[in-house]
């Protein structure tokens, strides 16, 4: 008899409706077709399933400024405009979708520090280029933002490791952190001069206290799984030597070869390594927690693939 799952997967039409319109590459069908994969792989039948939830005003505030929320709220209403310089349309009800992918990140981690699960997947998450003060890159709510200040503020945690294979930098996540010491980054991505944010060069390693805990490695474009491995192999390092308490994984499927935004050639297979190779340092760290978000990724078929290998790693963990 098999062990019932402790992996969480938070799924639903509340972060399913997360996406843009009139034919935006994020669009809103991105949760239907990993659902559709995960679920041809028997994989559904091997989780516990979660749901989302808004997260409250006060969650977002503790990483976002209240001004910023005002706008989004202003902009929900009337679905009008920008919510940045032009690659983040506002639509009536943006506001409440960006809300439950924030809720959705919140309710997996909760679930991991309360021992309700060991491991937690959530497809529509990791919205990693949102800053403090503004929205960008399709990103409205920086969940993984959040998510790092409410584990400290409501669980007492104080190291935590933000590991992230999205091919685009995760710059909201890195200048918000920047002068952190206890906030581990590692952030494998293809170079900025190539692609946006056009951020997260080797040099980028952390300002003032926190010199030596961001670890920024771009690749050339092209890059393909020897590479990936070869920079991988770094990041594992740097992240066990670190010894973090919770660690929380972007893995945008945009790394993955054929994304139509991107120019990285990662097998689908990179991202169930990366996950089943953090969850093995989670577990020789002695705490097991690991919560991966989807992040990333505009070619329906790759992000199915990759992601349904992730939660096929943390089910194998």
């Amino acid at each position: 008899m098999s062990k019932p799952s402790t992996v969480l997967l938070v799924v639903g039409e509340q972060i399913a409706r997360y996406g843009f319109p009139n034919g935006h590459p994020f669009g809103p069908d991105r949760h239907e077709a990993f659902m559709r994969e995960l679920q041809s792989r028997g994989l559904d039948q091997q989780v516990i399933r979660g749901t989302p939830r808004e997260a409250s005003r006060e969650e977002l505030e503790s990483f976002h400024t209240p001004q910023y929320i005002d706008l989004v709220q202003s902009r929900s209403l009337s679905g009008l405009g920008y919510l940045d310089a032009g690659d983040t349309p506002a639509w009536r009800g943006v506001f409440e979708a960006a809300s439950a992918v924030v809720g959705a990140t919140l309710n997996a981690v909760d679930a991991v520090m309360e021992g309700h699960a060991r491991r937690a997947f959530i497809p529509i998450a990791g919205l990693h280029h949102a800053s403090r003060g503004g929205a960008a890159g399709f990103c409205v709510f920086n969940d993984c933002g959040v998510a790092i200040e409410q584990l400290r503020r409501k669980h007492g945690l104080r190291r935590i490791a933000y590991v992230d294979i999205d091919a685009h930098h995760g710059d909201g996540v890195f200048y918000a952190f920047e002068s952190d010491p206890d906030l581990l980054f590692a952030d494998l991505h293809e170079d900025g001069r190539h692609l946006y944010p056009g951020t997260g060069s080797v040099e980028e390693a952390g300002s003032g206290p926190a010199r030596g805990t961001k670890l920024n490695i771009p690749l050339p474009p092209g890059a393909a799984d020897p590479e990936f491995h070869a920079a991988w192999s770094r990041v594992e390092e740097f992240i066990e030597a670190g010894r973090p308490e919770f660690i929380l994984l972007q893995c945008g499927a945009d790394s993955v070869e054929g994304d139509p935004l991107t120019h990285m050639a990662f097998s689908e297979h990179t991202h169930g390594h990366a996950a089943a190779r953090l969850c093995a340092v989670a577990d020789r760290l002695g705490h097991g927690r690991v919560v991966a978000m989807g992040g990333g990724g505009y070619n329906r078929r790759n992000l199915a693939r990759a992601w349904s290998g992730v939660v096929q790693a943390l089910i194998d963990s």
